[in-house]
């Protein structure tokens, strides 16, 4: 009986240490920014332990978390209706700033008209429009959504705009030649070559939305059981309740990190296949 060995070739050897290290950045990408949280988390301990802080000054880490877990009923209704203005504020950006963005591209007459408006709205402070917004609009939700849409809309406008604008002339070319029609140039070329400046846009725009609804809480907010993250921040520090302050602002610290990590990982699922912004290459 005649045995055969079968030995690894350099190939197998390659795609096994690609796959090696892949496995590590993966792991690495992760237990790094874990082991920085965790070693700030202790950082703030000490410090606290060390010099004995009362707690209406800084209050430690374990004093936030069960702030957090007293006032969780409270809390997580603020968190709720912060995320529900976040969201919508988000999903009306991207409906307005896509469809101007097209609206742009298809009729350079439209965008000169409309596109100071846009730039005036993004550059003039939300502290600014809050009381004529609180003036005009009498629903407390609306006025809240509406100081968050002004935040998010711009990113989204600006990097789809430019986006549209900067596909290949060779390939608008191609289309040229092939007699495609406007709206068959604008779906299968442009759309598809501006998709990774929205993704990016996008990005920027739901850490904005976040921030716009906080923000607007603050200076239009909405009382009661209806009310937000900021509103309860306000109402904490009035209280002189620090601990509550923190936790709260924890959630929101936390809000944005998922919603960052969800717009990245929407990107990277769109890109990753095709486009050299999400293409990992051998180094």
């Amino acid at each position: 009986m005649t045995m055969v060995l079968e030995t690894a070739t350099p190939v197998d050897s390659d795609e096994l240490a690609r796959a090696q290290i892949a496995r590590r950045d993966r792991i690495m990408r992760w237990l790094i920014p874990a082991l920085a949280v965790v070693a700030s988390i202790g950082a703030w301990a000490l410090y606290v332990w060390a010099y004995d802080i009362p707690h209406y000054q800084l209050p430690s880490p374990a004093r936030v978390a069960n702030q957090l877990l007293v006032d969780w009923q409270m809390l997580g209704v603020a968190l709720w209706v912060t995320l529900k203005i976040t969201a919508m504020a988000l999903g009306v950006a991207v409906l307005g700033g896509v469809g101007l963005a097209i609206l742009f591209n298809q009729s350079s007459t439209a965008e000169r008209i409309f596109l100071p408006y846009a730039v005036i709205l993004q550059v003039t402070p939300l502290i600014a429009l809050a009381p004529l917004i609180f003036l005009y609009v009498e629903a407390p939700l609306a006025r809240v959504l509406i100081c968050a849409w002004i935040v998010a809309f711009f990113p989204i406008l600006s990097n789809t705009t430019l986006g549209l604008k900067s596909t290949d002339h060779n390939l608008t070319d191609l289309f040229q030649i092939y007699r495609a029609s406007r709206w068959q140039r604008l779906i299968h070329l442009q759309l598809p070559w501006a998709l990774p400046y929205f993704l990016g846009g996008l990005r920027i725009a739901g850490g904005l939305s976040l921030v716009g609804a906080i923000v607007a809480e603050y200076v239009v907010g909405i009382s009661g059981t209806s009310s937000g993250l900021a509103f309860r921040i306000l109402e904490a520090s009035y209280r002189l309740n620090v601990p509550r302050m923190f936790a709260a602002m924890i959630l929101v610290a936390v809000v944005g990190v998922l919603i960052y990590a969800a717009t990245s990982a929407l990107s990277w699922a769109l890109l990753h296949k095709w486009h050299e912004s999400a293409i990992r290459r051998e180094r």
